[in-house]
C-alpha cells in the first residue's frame, strides 16, 4: 500500500483584521489532528504569533468550539494544554436525496453521526410533496436528536447532478421526472427555517471523506460514487474539485466499450449505457437472473433489484456472477481514465449501492486499475471502500454546513470597504 501523505496544514496572516480567517485556519488545524494540539503546536503549524494564537483560542474556548482535553508532556520544562474540537459545540444537518432512497444524519462538530434516518424516496412527478416529505422528516429527526436547536449551523443537501450552485436547484437529474430546475435549496429553508446548501452528491461524498474518512481522505484521491447513476469526485492536495459550475465529476459520458450499447449521446459503450444499475439490471432480467420486466423503472426498484442480484451473485449463480464481474471490468476502465488523467493516491468507492457490490468489484478491479495505470513504475493507486460508511452522501451534505462554517476560505480575506 502506497504511503498516505498528512494533510497540509493552512496558513494563518498576522495581518490586521484578519480575526475571522484566523480562527478558522485554527479550528482547522485542530480538527486535523484528533489527538489536539497546544498552543505552541497551532503557533508552529499556522504560522501564527503565540499572542494571537492564545487570543484566538480563548474566542473559540468562549464560544464553546473547543475545550482543554489535559496536559501533556514528559521532558523537561511545563507540560502543554492540548486543545481539542468540542463535538456538541456545533451541530449540522445532512439529505442525501437519491432516486432510491433519501437519507437524513444530524452531524456533531467533529463529525460523528448523531442521529440517522433512511426513507424510500417517494416515488411521482410532483417535487412539492417530495420536499414536503424531505422537510418534515428533517424536522422528526432534530427533534429525535435531542440536540439544541440553537446550535445547529444550517442544513447540507446532496443532490444528484447537474445542479446549479447559484441558484440552489437540481437540472433534469436521471430517475427523478419533472425535476428541472426545482428550487431546493430555498424550498428546504423556507421548510425548515435553516440556512441551507446544495451540493452535488459526488462532491459532498467527496467531502465526507476528507472530513470523516481518516486515512483514505487525505491527499489525493478520486471517490467513485455507485448510486442509481455512476459519477466521481475528485480531491486534489485535500482540496474538493468542484469545476467552473460546481458540477465536475460528471463522467456518465467516457466511452467503456466501443462496441456497447448506443448511448442518447450517440455514442457506444458509454458508462451510462454500459454498466450503471438500471443497465445490469436489465441484463439480469435478460439473462433470467431476475424476473422481468420491472413494472416501472424508479430508484426504489432499481435498488431492490441490483441487491437482489448482488445476492444471486453472491450466492454463486454464474450467470449473475457474469453480469457483476462484466460491470467491474467496465468501470476499471473509466477508473483508469480518471487515475491517469489526474495522477491521484487513491481511488474511493462508496454511495448506496456500493455495499452490496464490494465485495466483487474488490476483487477485481485493484488489479485492473494497477493494471491500467501509467504511474505503476512510479507509485501504487490503491482502491479501497469509503471510511465512512453506507451514509457518505449525507454525511458529506452536514460536512458541506461544517466546512462552510470552520473551513478557511479566501472570502475572509477580503476586507470590508
Amino acid at each position: 500500500m502506497s504511503e498516505i501523505r498528512q494533510p497540509s496544514p493552512r496558513r494563518g496572516t498576522n495581518l490586521p483584521r484578519m480575526g475571522d480567517f484566523n480562527l478558522t485556519v485554527i479550528l482547522d488545524a485542530i480538527r486535523r489532528s484528533p489527538a489536539g494540539l497546544s498552543r505552541v503546536e497551532l503557533a508552529h503549524i499556522v504560522g501564527l504569533s503565540p499572542q494571537t494564537i492564545s487570543n484566538i483560542s480563548r474566542r473559540l474556548l468562549d464560544q464553546d468550539l473547543i475545550y482543554e482535553a489535559g496536559k501533556e508532556g514528559t521532558g523537561p520544562g511545563k507540560p502543554r494544554t492540548m486543545l481539542k474540537l468540542k463535538s456538541s459545540g456545533m451541530y449540522a444537518v445532512g439529505v442525501h436525496l437519491d432516486p432510491a432512497v433519501t437519507t437524513c444524519v444530524v452531524l456533531d462538530l467533529v463529525g460523528a453521526v448523531v442521529k440517522h434516518s433512511r426513507i424510500k424516496t417517494p416515488a411521482g412527478t410532483d417535487p412539492g410533496s417530495v420536499i414536503d416529505t424531505i422537510a418534515a422528516e428533517i424536522k422528526q429527526i432534530i427533534a429525535a436528536s435531542g440536540v439544541d436547536p440553537a446550535r445547529i449551523a444550517g442544513l447540507g443537501v446532496a443532490a444528484p447532478g447537474p445542479i446549479d450552485l447559484e441558484e440552489g436547484t437540481v437540472v433534469d437529474p436521471p430517475l427523478l421526472p419533472g425535476w428541472d430546475h426545482v428550487p431546493l435549496r430555498d424550498a428546504l429553508a423556507a421548510a425548515t427555517g435553516l440556512t441551507t446548501i446544495v451540493d452535488k452528491d459526488v462532491t459532498s461524498a467527496a467531502v465526507a471523506e476528507t472530513w470523516a474518512g481518516g486515512p483514505s481522505g487525505s491527499g489525493s484521491f478520486v471517490f467513485m460514487y455507485m448510486g442509481t447513476g455512476i459519477g466521481c469526485g475528485i480531491v486534489l492536495n485535500d482540496e474538493v474539485v468542484r469545476g467552473t459550475s460546481g458540477n465536475a465529476g460528471e463522467i456518465g459520458h467516457i466511452i467503456v466499450d466501443p462496441d456497447g450499447p448506443l448511448c442518447d449521446c450517440g455514442t457506444r459503450g458509454c458508462i451510462k449505457a454500459s454498466c450503471i444499475p438500471q443497465v445490469l439490471v436489465a441484463q439480469a432480467v435478460a439473462a433470467g437472473v431476475l424476473p422481468g420486466p420491472l413494472e416501472a423503472v424508479t430508484g426504489p426498484a432499481i435498488q431492490e433489484s441490483i441487491t437482489a442480484l448482488c445476492a444471486a451473485a453472491d450466492a454463486g449463480d454464474p450467470k449473475a456472477e457474469a453480469i457483476i464481474d462484466r460491470s467491474a471490468v467496465l468501470v476499471a476502465r473509466a477508473v483508469s481514465t480518471i487515475t491517469n488523467a489526474l495522477d491521484v493516491d487513491r481511488v474511493v468507492f462508496g454511495g448506496p449501492f456500493w455495499t452490496c457490490l464490494s465485495r466483487l468489484y474488490l476483487a477485481r478491479i485493484p488489479e485492473l486499475v494497477r493494471e491500467l495505470s501509467d504511474t505503476r513504475k512510479i507509485h501504487e493507486i490503491d482502491v479501497v471502500g469509503t471510511g465512512v460508511g453506507e451514509d457518505v452522501g449525507a454525511i458529506g451534505a452536514a460536512c458541506l454546513v461544517l466546512e462552510h462554517a470552520l473551513a478557511p476560505r479566501s472570502q475572509r480575506l477580503l476586507l470590508d470597504g
